[in-house]
């Protein structure tokens, strides 16, 4: 193994293990962690941890001998026992909590397919991981072997794909597409690849976190045919990154796939500004770009591991300008209800005339920028790439309304509660008086 500056790391009680025991990701599948006995070789559980392994609601718990080998024994509250090992906090509702908070199955027009952008889709492949999140944003399904997706369920997301020629980038996930036998998970890469419009394949998973040793220079060999291929991973603590992780990553980023990293922000974990910029800067060590840090969903089951929106915002506070730019995630809230990730930062746009305007940097400086007077905006009547955009039927969102596809953006049922169920008369009859003038469908009459 080379050196990457990273410790690697085996309890006591696996130091008897067979090397190719070991490193063979089958023995650490087939000798996970899962019961009272189990962990009490490793170390003493609290009388919570206890609870919550001894209920009937839980869900599923599975811990790769290699990932519990990262827990400090000594410490109930190491970050990453409280990843992965349960406690009874785990089973206590909360207000806003849902089973499914992001309305991904409402938004699948195929099961297990989530088409909520415009130009991509996620795609769920499994339900099985290698170990389970406590915090997992699919415990409704994940987890549990009746709830996996049939082969005709899978021919039913590729048909969609083939007839939905918008789709543009794939993002498979599951569960984790890296724990599927090999030659199933060639086979679905290969049926993605051979649709003409689809450009980009993603990848995520976090296998290489808990299970390095699947990722081997066959399984490389294998993705790397499927270029563009992008793969994302999921570390949260700074004590995930271990020599083994870095081998895993330099195989992946050897066999040219961009690696980028998804972290959720978790109290007791990583809620500190400190811990976060040692994650970030690990990461970039070993060739990973964070991606996105994401506040924690309205799931079952993580009540107790959410933070303030604002302590989110004071983290990407300490990490921008305060480290390389390309280390800082986009801080992102997946909006509860199905409306997608919505990035949210400090402001450093204090304020603005009509020709200049006042911002701050990460010191405090302030400065302002001075406005060109007379610009000329662009021209999209003249321009081929705004000629040739693709649509966004339904979804222009904000931008629509600067592109001047219409006006407004009203909620449903708008102007109908604003009649107040009044009586039809003569000044609602001239619907023309509520059309603006070169905006939308009369933007080709602003000349007339």
């Amino acid at each position: 193994m080379k050196d990457f500056g990273f410790p690697s790391k085996r309890a006591q009680i696996y130091k008897e293990i067979p090397d190719e025991k070991w490193n063979d990701w089958h023995w650490q599948l087939s000798h996970r962690l899962n019961t009272v006995e189990d962990f009490e070789k490793l170390f003493p559980l609290t009388e919570s941890e206890k609870k919550a392994l001894q209920s009937d609601r839980l869900f599923r718990v599975d811990i790769t001998p290699y990932f519990a080998s990262l827990i400090d024994p000594a410490d109930p509250d190491d970050p990453i026992r409280r990843q992965v090992v349960p406690t009874a906090a785990e089973i206590v509702p909360f207000t806003g909590m849902m089973e499914d908070s992001l309305a991904e199955d409402m938004h699948s027009p195929v099961a297990g397919l989530v088409h909520r952008y415009p130009d991509r889709v996620l795609m769920l492949i499994t339900t099985q991981c290698a170990s389970y999140c406590r915090y997992c944003t699919r415990g409704r399904i994940v987890g549990d072997p009746n709830a996996t997706f049939s082969r005709e369920e899978f021919e039913r997301q590729i048909d969609y794909l083939k007839r939905t020629p918008q789709v543009r980038d794939v993002l498979i996930s599951g569960g984790d597409p890296l724990v599927l036998a090999p030659k199933l998970l060639e086979e679905l890469l290969a049926r993605i690849r051979d649709i003409p419009h689809v450009e980009v394949i993603r990848i995520g998973s976090r296998v290489p976190v808990f299970m390095p040793m699947r990722i081997t220079e066959e399984l490389t060999a294998m993705l790397k045919q499927f270029h563009p291929l992008w793969l994302n991973i999921h570390v949260n603590h700074p004590n995930e990154i271990t020599a083994e992780l870095a081998e895993a990553c330099d195989k992946l980023a050897g066999a040219g796939i961009p690696l980028g990293n998804q972290s959720v922000l978790l109290r007791g974990v990583n809620d500190c500004v400190n811990i976060q910029r040692r994650l970030v800067q690990s990461l970039v060590r070993i060739r990973v770009r964070p991606y996105y840090l994401y506040q924690c969903d309205l799931v079952e089951g993580a009540g107790h591991f959410r933070t303030p929106i604002a302590k989110g915002i004071e983290i990407i506070e300490g990490l921008r300008g305060h480290t390389s730019g390309f280390a800082v995630p986009t801080y992102v809230v997946d909006a509860p209800g199905g409306g997608g990730k919505i990035p949210v930062m400090p402001n450093y746009v204090i304020s603005a005339s009509d020709h200049k305007v006042v911002l701050r940097n990460y010191e405090g400086f302030i400065t302002t920028y001075e406005e060109p007077i007379g610009y000329q905006p662009h021209d999209a009547d003249h321009c081929a790439f705004c000629q040739q955009k693709s649509m966004e039927p339904g979804q222009s969102g904000v931008l629509g309304l600067l592109e001047g596809e219409q006006m407004t953006i009203k909620p449903e049922g708008f102007d109908r509660l604003h009649m107040r169920g009044g009586e039809q008369h003569r000044l609602r009859d001239h619907v023309e008086k509520w059309k603006p003038l070169g905006i939308g469908d009369e933007k080709q009459d602003k000349e007339g």
